[in-house]
């Protein structure tokens, strides 16, 4: 009987081509939007992980309560010996620090003496151990515009923006006026190698990027860091397990009576994060109830005009004997086929689209100059498994409830009335 069915739905265009080219168009906005949403929300959660969260994040409690500050006097010490046991404890992470400063960068001229100034968001990473992924991890190497990335101490790379605005050239020399975690007024002097834009208003105003061991003599940190950022060597933030790692090393090294014992956060715990990623979960979830509720509507309508046109067909088969139930259940099995067949076509069109859009994506730069938060300025859309078969839950369940509400007309059918339809 599926053989005969296919068939009719084959050979009468009028009956089945416009419900395949509904759920089509419902299936592939499902899908498309599903791939949408998590590229954009996934490449936002990754870009803060590799910036400034990790996916598991170690500070001082004092650091993580004026954090925004970057209270680098709170920092944690003896910084070795602490990674030490974190990798000892988690193996399956990969455990990194970091220094941040704020202070004035200070561009010199030919006798020395100061000829701009402006301010400076620093950034202290391991970029001269070999084998170190930070380079990759922060997109530097991509984000070179002029230059070249440091080879050895004494050389840091600085905004193109800053560059450019106060004519600055490779191989100059540039100032960071701070201060040490103990107070203490510091100027180190240090070689401009390249210049970097990472193409986020956020990081590119006054960035400097430079190797951990310099910030450390700079700023007198030796064997100290703010924070020290732990990721999952897979590269995939597991919310579940981060939060076992949290509460794991919490329970055993933190100390609520002691303002400079290490507390660990994880990715979730930062607020705009946790709001983003409750987002990235349920988004899927609710575009798909939407479009079944809203192609159900659509396809009742379609099988409601679909039963008028086939109204005397349905007479014809009663009357000839056949049953009531039998019917309903061909209509069933029609639109099983035409969901299935619309959500494949639906699901090509809209992998197709995720992907090619995952491959060039489409950039919003131009709208985000002034935008504070970091974000990135090109959105991608992701091709993940689920993908290939989300889009069948709308497909077939729409078409199978319209075709369903539409059918339910036939058991409304008094056998009386047969003869007075047939003979007209």
């Amino acid at each position: 009987m599926i053989q005969f069915l296919i068939k009719g739905i084959l050979r009468d265009k009028s009956r089945s081509l416009l419900p395949i080219i509904v759920v089509s168009l419902g299936v592939f906005l499902t899908v498309f939007m599903s791939g949408w949403m998590k590229g954009v929300f996934g490449d936002m959660i990754d870009m803060n992980a590799n910036y400034t969260m990790g996916h598991v994040k170690v500070m001082t409690r004092a650091y993580a309560d004026n954090e925004a500050q970057i209270p680098n006097d709170l920092a944690l010490l003896d910084v070795s010996e602490l990674i030490s046991r974190l990798e000892a404890d988690y193996s399956n992470m990969e455990w990194v620090r970091r220094i941040q400063f704020g202070g004035l960068l200070d561009v010199p001229d030919a006798n020395g003496e100061t000829r701009a100034q402006g301010p400076a968001a620093g950034r202290a990473i391991d970029l001269l151990t070999p084998g170190s992924k930070e380079a990759e991890r922060l997109n530097i190497p991509k984000s070179i515009v002029e230059g070249r990335l440091p080879e050895q101490q004494g050389e840091v790379l600085i905004s193109n923006e800053f560059a450019e605005r106060f004519a600055v050239n490779i191989g100059d020399d540039i100032s960071v006026m701070g201060s040490t975690m103990y107070g203490s007024m510091v100027v180190p002097t240090f070689k401009v190698c390249g210049t970097i834009n990472f193409g986020m208003a956020m990081l590119d105003r006054g960035a400097i990027i430079m190797d951990i061991t310099d910030a450390e003599q700079a700023f007198d940190m030796i064997d100290a860091a703010g924070e020290v950022l732990g990721y999952f060597k897979s590269n995939i933030y597991d919310d579940e397990l981060a939060l076992a790692v949290r509460d794991s090393f919490n329970l055993k090294y933190s100390d609520e009576s002691d303002e400079f014992a290490p507390v660990m956060v994880r990715l979730r715990d930062e607020p705009s994060l946790k709001q983003y990623l409750n987002m990235a979960d349920n988004m899927s979830a609710m575009m798909v109830m939407i479009f079944v509720i809203a192609m159900s509507i659509v396809l009742w309508n379609t099988g409601l005009l679909g039963g008028l046109r086939r109204y005397t067909e349905y007479g014809v088969r009663l009357a000839l004997g056949e049953e009531k139930g039998h019917i309903f259940r061909t209509i069933i099995y029609e639109a099983i086929i035409i969901g299935s067949i619309g959500s494949v076509v639906g699901s090509a069109l809209g992998i197709a689209t995720s992907y090619y859009l995952q491959e060039n994506g489409i950039d919003f730069s131009s709208m985000m100059e002034n935008v504070t938060m970091m974000m990135p300025t090109v959105y991608r859309a992701k091709v993940s498994p689920e993908l290939f078969y989300i889009g069948f839950i709308p497909g077939l369940l729409a078409m199978t409830m319209g075709n369903a509400l539409a059918g339910y007309a036939i058991y409304k059918r008094k056998t009386a009335q047969l003869f007075k339809e047939l003979e007209v």
